[in-house]
């Protein structure tokens, strides 16, 4: 295992050498189960039920029978909705396959490129609407090594980016990661992006050009017009590594505690705790106490960044979660209050979320 982990690592590096932009496809950070996120996001090494396509591929394998997961988060103040909706199921004893879908946007956003037309004169009629969107369609495989305890997992993404009729993009890319299960002791290792993920973009240029809407440039934008470059058309978002530690303890005969400590690092200098010109890292800790499987109380902190205030100083953010779940015969419904007390940069959010095991049918 340990040779597999230094190969993951080396690749990482190597493709990382390149000078790329800091964020990309950043929608794809926020995280996905309301139950993983009051754990602030710390369950690489834990999770292994649907969730698992998002989390860590690798955990499919612990399926029993098919699952489908929803959760809606909105942000900003109901402004942005964030949806998710993945399917699992168990492919044989030793494999599993998942499907999932992300939908990060804004809807509804006023288009006032056109509100004057080429008299100059101020036209309502001539506002639109459009949804600033981004998607993420996901399929993942998850397989048993020889070693017991020990599989593997592996994401292709396809990434669609709209932008109303102004722009979009296509993208590509994969993720990577392992599990390895002893006794009472989890680990994991998931690399995102481990290819880079590439974008390209489409920019029609009626969005930098024709204010008017009739294809045509007026000529006092022509000047404007000719010192006005097009964005970038390509995108690459480059690695992350995240590895976990869980450790599960039983309180009793009806009682559960699962704990896990997590470390996400960029291969790129950011403002974490830890950060220098090559990688950047953050710490992530959660635990779940569970009353028979039943009721469900978790908690976490993580996102720890040094956070730039007005007078220049830094101080150190960070984002403490809660959660609670209650699970019944296979329906399993999950709440997390992310970001209590507004302690880092993010907003708090509510976040609910529904997970659906097929046994309910039987």
């Amino acid at each position: 295992m340990k040779r597999i982990i230094i190969v993951f690592v080396f690749l990482v590096a190597t493709i990382s050498s390149a000078q790329t932009k800091k964020y990309s496809n950043e929608f794809l950070n926020i995280g996905v189960d309301a139950g993983a996120l009051g754990m602030a996001n710390s369950v690489v090494a834990s999770s292994g039920d649907v969730n698992s396509g998002y989390w860590n591929p690798a955990g499919l394998i612990r399926l029993e029978d098919k699952q489908i997961s929803f959760m809606h988060a909105a942000y900003f103040a109901n402004i942005a909705n964030y949806d998710y909706l993945a399917f699992a199921m168990p492919l044989d004893e030793k494999s599993a396959i998942a499907l999932s879908l992300i939908r990060f946007g804004v809807d509804d956003i006023l288009d006032t490129t056109a509100l004057v037309d080429a008299d100059g004169n101020i036209d309502y009629t001539r506002v639109n609407l459009f949804s600033a969107a981004d998607y993420a369609f996901t399929f993942s495989y998850s397989r048993k090594l020889p070693i017991e305890g020990l599989s593997y997992g592996a994401n292709a993404k396809v990434i669609r980016r709209i932008i109303g009729d102004f722009a979009s993009s296509w993208g590509f890319g994969f993720d990577a990661a392992l599990q390895y299960e002893r006794n009472n002791w989890q680990f994991g290792v998931m690399v995102r992006d481990i290819t880079t993920t590439f974008n390209a973009w489409n920019v029609e240029e009626f969005a930098i050009g024709d204010l008017n809407g009739d294809g045509i440039p007026d000529e006092d934008q022509i000047p404007q017009i000719r010192d006005q470059e097009l964005p970038e058309t390509t995108e690459i978002t480059i690695p992350k590594l995240q590895i976990g530690i869980a450790r599960k303890f039983d309180l009793g005969k009806k009682f559960n505690l699962l704990t896990e400590l997590d470390m996400n690092a960029r291969f790129i200098e950011t403002n974490d705790i830890i950060s220098s010109s090559s990688i950047s890292a953050t710490p992530a800790f959660g635990f779940q106490l569970d009353y028979s499987k039943i009721v469900y109380l978790r908690g976490g902190v993580g996102n720890f960044q040094n956070i730039t205030q007005f007078d220049d100083s830094e101080e150190l953010g960070f984002q403490p979660n809660f959660g609670v779940g209650f699970q019944y015969k296979g329906i399993q419904v999950d709440y997390a209050l992310t970001d209590i007390g507004d302690q880092s940069a993010a907003i708090y959010s509510n976040v609910f979320s529904i997970k659906v095991d097929w046994s309910i049918f039987r």
